[in-house]
């Protein structure tokens, strides 16, 4: 990813992979939520942290996505999950 000199967006080619991190308190559900959310398209899941007091876990979901419109439709579908309770 380069950054376009001063303009603030992103000079992405697509299709790419692109890189969530999923938080929330039960890894099958957030599998699950990722399984729902995110079809017919490649992706992989990966472990990533356990909090300190292991009440929240997080995973890294490498998508290969088509454009930024399913990019950011990803994202948002991946937010709004009830088992999901942070997307970055």
């Amino acid at each position: 990813m380069n950054n376009n000199s001063g303009s603030g967006s992103l000079n992405i080619s697509y299709p790419c992979k692109w890189s969530y991190k999923i938080i929330g308190s039960d890894a099958e559900e957030l599998i699950a939520a990722v399984e729902e959310t995110i079809t017919n398209l490649e992706y992989d899941i990966t472990p990533s942290n356990i909090s300190s007091n292991e009440k929240y876990l997080s995973l890294n979901v490498q998508v290969l996505v088509p454009s930024e419109i399913m990019r950011n439709i990803i994202f948002q579908q991946l937010s709004k999950h009830p088992a999901i309770k942070i997307v970055i």
